[in-house]
């Protein structure tokens, strides 16, 4: 029996092999599917424990919210909640039935709603990709140009203009900046920034009208975040290109009649924003743990918002199916960061 498995392992091996050495990218990106596969699973397990672990649950939580309304409560109640939930079960029938939920689709009921989780945040998880993916273009899209122009023109103007900009917005707290937001707009502008939509639209139904009122109330929001990760990025881009331009190959093809324009563009920027692409799966969780705050203060309806509320109410499932999407969003980030270096790096292309 040894025999024959041993012999079907290697006749499928000679046959696989030479496929997978005719296409190196298919390799890599199954080997790299199996990671993010195990990435998850492990992920799912150290969720469910910091979760699980402080003292109390749902039942106390609820408890305690009853009596601070001056209810009295029988003793009793606790250990009828407990079992009614199921968490009177042991540790890992719970995260068993929770994580093999998960593999079939289901996210399981809220514990504090007792509505299907997807209902609760089917609404938010939209919004928070949506305004996440515009932070992460404002950021992008702004702090790449000053790195550029920090490098090519050092000491002027223009770079410590832009470069006391991205300082400012990293040293001075997200929600800080919210609140100097909604203050500024509220006593120069009578405009209240706050929440995705105004009154008016609250309810209806999406339109364009609703769209534009979404759109000119999240670019604060945008704004706040987008400042905070700028710095970082303007410095790497400004010390990457400052490196690349003072190369040998710069030199020479300067020497051959290329025009500066050209020269920096084609080669020495592209280069320089390798190590760029390889941070964006990595801005991501930074972002979403700056948007539980942010959307706090600001009343954005974001799922930073909602898990800071299961997290008070200690709805161990709601909270964890937030925190296990909003890791598979990193996961996904670091996925695309690695698209993004094999289309920039040719030699990583050549070498997968």
């Amino acid at each position: 029996m040894s025999n024959f498995l041993m012999g079907a392992r290697d006749q499928l091996v000679s046959t696989v092999a030479p496929f997978f050495e005719k296409h190196p990218l298919v390799a890599s990106g199954l080997s790299r599917l199996g990671l993010m596969m195990f990435t998850f699973f492990c992920m799912s397990i150290i969720i469910f424990l910091v979760i699980d672990l402080p003292e109390g649950d749902f039942a106390t939580a609820k408890i305690a919210e009853l009596q601070s309304l001056g209810q009295t409560v029988d003793p009793k109640m606790i250990e009828i909640l407990r079992e009614t939930y199921g968490l009177d079960k042991p540790i890992l029938v719970r995260y068993w039935a929770w994580f093999s939920g998960l593999l079939t689709g289901d996210l399981g009921m809220s514990l504090s709603t007792q509505e299907p989780v997807w209902d609760t945040i089917k609404t938010r998880l939209p919004v928070t990709l949506l305004l996440m993916s515009a932070v992460l273009v404002f950021m992008f899209v702004t702090a790449i140009p000053i790195g550029i122009y920090s490098a090519l023109r050092p000491y002027s103007v223009g770079d410590y203009v832009g470069t006391i900009i991205g300082f400012l917005g990293m040293a001075t707290p997200n929600f800080v900046m919210a609140i100097i937001a909604i203050l500024i707009g509220y006593e120069y502008f009578d405009t209240v920034i706050t929440g995705l939509n105004s009154d008016e639209y609250l309810g209806q139904p999406m339109s364009w009208g609703k769209f534009w009122d979404s759109v000119q109330r999240s670019w604060v929001f945008i704004l706040v975040l987008g400042t905070s990760g700028m710095a970082t990025i303007i410095r790497k881009v400004c010390a990457n290109l400052m490196e690349e331009i003072n190369k040998p190959y710069v030199t020479t093809a300067r020497a051959k009649g290329l025009s500066e324009r050209e020269l920096t563009m084609k080669y020495p920027v592209r280069l320089a924003l390798i190590p760029i692409a390889a941070t964006i799966g990595w801005k991501l969780p930074v972002l979403l743990g700056a948007d539980i705050i942010v959307s706090q203060v600001m009343n954005m309806p974001t799922m930073g918002t909602l898990m800071l509320q299961a997290l008070e109410k200690q709805d161990m499932v709601l909270a964890g199916d937030i925190l296990l999407i909003m890791g598979g969003l990193t996961i996904i980030g670091t996925l695309i960061s690695d698209v993004l270096l094999r289309l920039i790096d040719p030699r990583i292309r050549a070498g997968a």
